[in-house]
């Protein structure tokens, strides 16, 4: 075995999550360690992101959270701190969150009124003037495509609500590789091409993690970041039995094709659409493609994996298929491929669809997990608050009876971190899909 290497803290996984984490602890004054299996910064679950920024979360804190992080991506370099070349960027697309029983607008609008985040209620009319093409029918609940009632027509209309500061950051994986370079910056130092076999620990504390490679990393923090990987490390480190959250990786699928003529307007791109209804959400990119994902609807099989390294990396015909159709009922303008093109990638899916950033009953072991699919938009202050967690639970903190709060630098808004507790109840105001 090779010597020990003295630390204060590993973080396992460098993602978009465990790259920002990195980022802030270094900032904080600690010396971090990254450990990841592949080979850079954002190759896991990051890569196949579709990386919209958007604030329609069933929390408050959800809200808040993304709203502070959008400030992040807007001024991305003065986020970083530093010169790390190439820099991801954000374009502001706008939203357009397709009404849907599941979701009704009364339930999250109240949230985007607390914490200021603007936004325009549109009738069907408005709806089909300010989007090109788009089917305003109202088709609930999303059925297969091989189904005579997905062909049926729309027995009412449907409105929307329209965020107009939402959008997408261009590059999901340069934009880990960006925070990572900045806390490379700050001393952090990763490790790629590296896995955690064990995690060592004594009198109830966190005090090492062993590489496969032999090398063991004294540390008196370790933060689980590990994407799908993170029910591994848990059980390597013997956490979990006191969570009444759990995780579970799913494999999923993105589908690249071109957006139909008139859904972008000249000059600039259209907007992203959450459509629920139909069980699907799309966005434009720039040179006039469309990412097509979907809202896990009851009718589709979730393709649940026991161990995510038995994931395809390919897409499958099925999957993009019914994505590309049920888009091409709402956009009736979109051509439906023959030939699958886009992503496949992991989730690490919550049963609330709410992530779980928390320290464990293993003192020292901090969970940023559960991600859904729907966490890229916030990892910039997800790295802050899991700083400011870390940071009062060290220093004596009850984070259990009395949850840990963060003040936003940039919104003023104060975040409960008790909402993403790993003893929470049952998140039951949530979409139930990636939309949380």
């Amino acid at each position: 075995m090779s010597p020990d290497l003295s630390t204060h803290a590993v973080v396992v996984g460098a993602g978009v999550i465990g790259s920002a984490i990195a980022l802030e602890l270094a900032r904080a004054g600690r010396r971090v360690v990254v450990v990841d299996r592949a080979g850079g910064a954002g190759q896991g679950s990051t890569s196949a992101s579709s990386a919209i920024v958007r604030y329609n979360f069933s929390t408050l804190a959800g809200v808040a959270t993304s709203w502070e992080a959008r400030c992040c991506w807007l001024d991305w370099a003065g986020h970083l701190g530093h010169d790390v070349g190439d820099l991801a960027r954000f374009e502001r697309s706008g939203l357009v969150m397709l009404d849907v029983d599941a979701a009704p607008r009364a339930s999250w609008l109240p949230l985007f009124d607390q914490v200021g985040v603007p936004y325009e209620e549109w009738d069907a009319a408005t709806l089909a003037a300010r989007v090109p093409g788009i089917d305003t029918g109202r088709y609930w609940p999303p059925k297969r495509i091989d189904d005579d009632e997905f062909w049926a027509d729309a027995g009412a209309r449907l409105g929307a609500v329209y965020t107009p500061d939402a959008g997408y950051v261009t590059d999901p994986q340069l934009a880990a590789r960006n925070l990572a370079a900045a806390a490379a910056a700050e001393g952090a130092e990763f490790r790629f091409r590296e896995e955690v076999v064990a995690v060592e620990s004594e009198d109830g504390r966190v005090h090492a993690v062993v590489l496969e490679s032999g090398t063991r990393i004294a540390c008196d923090v370790v933060v689980n970041a590990a994407g799908p990987w993170s029910g591994k490390l848990n059980a390597l480190a013997g956490v979990g039995s006191d969570f009444t959250i759990a995780v579970r990786p799913m494999r999923q699928e993105v589908a690249h094709v071109l957006a139909p003529g008139g859904f972008h307007p000249e000059g600039a791109v259209g907007p992203c659409v959450a459509d629920m209804d139909l069980g699907t959400y799309f966005r434009g990119e720039v040179g006039g493609g469309l990412l097509i994902g979907g809202t896990e609807p009851e009718c589709d099989p979730f393709q649940w994996l026991d161990d995510p390294d038995d994931a395809s990396p390919n897409p499958t015909m099925a999957v993009f298929e019914a994505q590309v159709t049920r888009a091409a009922r709402r956009l009736p303008e979109l051509a439906v491929p023959n030939r699958a093109r886009g992503v496949a990638g992991v989730y690490d899916v919550a049963d609330d669809w709410t992530p779980i950033y928390d320290r464990t009953d293993l003192d020292g072991y901090y969970v940023a997990i559960g991600t859904s699919g729907n966490q890229f938009k916030n990892a910039p202050v997800v790295g802050r608050l899991m700083a400011t967690l870390i940071e009062q639970v060290e220093a004596g903190a009850d984070h259990d009876a009395n949850p840990v709060r963060h003040l936003a630098e940039h919104t003023g808004l104060t975040i409960d971190l008790g909402v993403f507790s790993r003893k929470r109840p049952v998140n039951t105001g949530n979409s139930g899909t990636v939309m949380g």
